[in-house]
């Protein structure tokens, strides 16, 4: 279970389980069979040990972490918003304020043939700029197991969630040193203590070296352990600029890699977890740019594997806020890559059905590097128990593909609950709105967002909460509404299915905020990036979710609108508006590089041809289906050349 310091971070965080109890939830990271867990589920255990391991209360291992939960929800959805957002660092709970720059996580690689890929993007980019892949440079640093910072010369910040962190310059005027006696402002870096002044004199206090990191930014007075390590300067900041390097060409690189990872990985006194590699080229680094997540010019390399056989001693059902039923296998506790493992979420019901995983089960679980761990096989299978009744709120569940449903969408108390709870998280504007508190409304019939803004002190403390928290809760809420935020983040806090931060930022910026609402399917196809399905399910939730949208819209919040990608008019007459499909090999490039220049031109990209498609634009070896499909519809086929001459290009 959770102990009080861990209670206390999280709450901090604002965070909380919703998705299965504590109990399932240890189980779970303790058996490291994230495979049994729902999505939803595995996102919030990430998101819960990713907090935890901030705040220096590690649940897991960096293996574990990395190789078994990250690596499962990426094996299930590599286009996750976890895993393309900067996870955050919660350490304090004081307000956030802008970064000076946006300080990025960096993309993770496990094997060589990965390292092989991202070098291979490398050298795509860089033949894009008559650069040889040959006269590049790489440069490969120690990755610092710290808490990540900036410095900017007059304050020190958190990572925070990599646009805005907190304020620790106090770090600094309690006598914090920059590592190798550098100077201050050198940018991104991480707080880190030495390896040999933490062995020798902060073990025997101290569970592991993150927990006592954790001590040397916190808010309070420092503790006489925290002061000694300042004073000894066993505590400092590393800047990422003054780490050893080794720095050579990709031939070399590539022929002794594991002699120089091996290096590199011990030339500091200092927890490690991996080491980092990136290309040194500043227009190189410009061109690649970065994704929401991190750099594309830099990625991180970790290893370590480790397995384990255990036996599950139950399946433990979870409802989400979207109402599948999550199966959490709590496990007999085991000991894997150093961390305690005593659960491990199944991917759904269906699972646990088909695999066998049930009470007496023997699974195998592994631990690459040192994270969260994964169920890879059920080596004994056991008789499995399929609930027929939702846990929270005791109705009938149906099946939905692969997952156990509740529908009762309405009145299911864990579907409130985690609604509003995932509304006010996913805003990050406001403190106090963790799953407790809103547990605590929740008993007290407030069942719908409007309803918590409309309260007043009075109604806090009428429900239970003191008077000084209900004046705090009230002034929260108005800072939610009064703070600037992106209108994205706005939209992804409805916790609609397919429009994470990502998916939103992408639809606003073809269209504002309030005609989202009227798209089509095929507005949403025309947007690179949207299939067919997810195009429909998009349509279907905004439908669902517009009267409570324009109900909390119409609160006043200070939105910060996304700037519309506008089109080159010179250059969208002859196809702006006209639908669209390219089919066959292309000659002049490849389908995907036409479609983006054809929507940059004004053009709506369709992926069939149906009757609101005005042009096929086809190119060699091309299915008869769609050439029969036009031709059903008076669908105009052009040629590659003709669409080209078309448009003049």
């Amino acid at each position: 279970m959770f102990t009080t310091h861990q209670h206390t971070l999280l709450q901090h965080a604002n965070l909380e389980l919703m998705h299965c109890t504590e109990m399932a939830f240890f189980q779970i990271i303790h058996d490291k069979q994230p495979q049994s867990l729902t999505l939803e589920a595995l996102v919030e255990c990430l998101t819960i040990c990713n907090a935890l391991y901030r705040g220096g209360e590690p649940l897991m291992s960096d293996a574990d972490y990395d190789f078994v939960f990250s690596a499962e929800l990426k094996k299930r959805d590599p286009q996750h918003p976890f895993l393309l957002h900067v996870e955050p660092e919660p350490v304090t709970n004081s307000k956030t304020i802008a970064l000076p720059e946006k300080m990025l996580s960096t993309d993770k690689a496990y094997t060589h043939d990965e390292i092989e890929r991202w070098v291979a993007r490398v050298e795509k980019s860089a033949l894009s700029l008559n650069k040889p892949l040959e006269s590049l440079q790489f440069r490969v640093t120690p990755k610092l197991d710290g808490y990540a910072a900036y410095d900017d010369g007059k304050k020190l910040y958190t990572r925070g969630d990599g646009v805005k962190g907190t304020d620790i310059t106090r770090a600094f005027d309690r006598g914090l040193l920059v590592a190798t006696q550098g100077e201050r402002g050198l940018g991104a870096g991480e707080v880190v203590i030495s390896k040999r002044y933490f062995n020798q004199h902060l073990a025997a206090d101290f569970d592991n070296s993150r927990n006592f990191q954790a001590s040397i930014i916190k808010e309070k007075s420092l503790s006489p352990h925290a002061e000694q390590a300042i004073k000894a300067g066993a505590a400092v900041f590393f800047p990422f600029v003054l780490l050893p390097d080794w720095i050579g060409d990709v031939k070399t690189l590539l022929a002794d890699f594991d002699g120089i990872i091996k290096s590199i990985w011990h030339q500091t006194d200092y927890d490690v977890d991996g080491v980092v590699l990136e290309v040194t080229d500043t227009e190189l680094k410009q061109a690649m740019g970065a994704t929401r997540h991190h750099h594309r010019w830099q990625i991180a390399y970790k290893e370590n594997l480790a397995t384990a056989e255990v036996k599950v001693l139950s399946v433990t059902p979870q409802t989400s806020r979207t109402g599948r039923i999550t199966p959490v296998a709590e496990l007999e506790p085991v000991r894997l890559s150093g961390a305690l493992i005593r659960r491990a979420t199944v991917h759904h019901y269906k699972m646990v059905k088909e695999k066998g995983i049930g009470i007496g089960a023997v699974v195998e679980l592994s631990r690459s590097g040192e994270v969260i761990p994964k169920i890879e096989q059920v080596l004994q299978p056991a008789s499995p128990q399929i609930p027929e009744n939702c846990p929270s709120c005791e109705g009938a569940l149906i099946w939905e593909s692969d997952f156990l449903i509740c529908t009762n969408h309405v009145s299911c108390p864990a579907q409130i609950a985690n609604t509003m709870a995932y509304f006010f998280k996913t805003l990050a504007n406001n403190d106090g709105f963790g799953q407790a508190t809103i547990q605590k409304l929740y008993d007290n019939e407030v069942y719908q967002i409007p309803h918590v803004y409309a309260l007043t002190s009075e109604d806090f403390k009428r429900f239970g909460f003191g008077d000084k928290q209900s004046e705090n809760l009230v002034n929260e809420l108005r800072r939610s509404r009064i703070e600037t935020i992106e209108d994205w983040r706005f939209l992804a806090a409805f916790g609609l299915l397919r429009l994470g931060l990502g998916n939103c930022e992408k639809l606003l910026e073809q269209h504002p905020l309030m005609s989202l609402f009227t798209l089509t399917e095929t507005d949403i196809i025309a947007i690179e990036g949207f299939a067919e399905k997810t195009a429909a399910i998009i349509v279907k939730e905004l439908v669902q979710i517009t009267p409570l949208f324009k109900a909390i819209y119409q609160l006043g919040f200070a939105l910060n609108k996304t700037e519309i990608i506008t089109l080159n008019p010179l250059k969208a007459t002859i196809v702006t508006n006209k639908q669209l499909v390219f089919t066959g090999k292309m000659q002049q490039g490849s389908r995907d590089a036409m479609k983006k220049q054809a929507k940059a031109l004004g053009a709506k990209i369709g992926n069939r041809v149906t009757g609101k498609t005005d042009w096929l634009v086809v190119g060699e070896k091309v299915g008869a289906t769609k050439i029969t499909h036009a031709k059903k519809h008076n669908v105009r086929i052009v040629t590659e050349k003709e669409y080209l001459e078309l448009i003049d290009c």
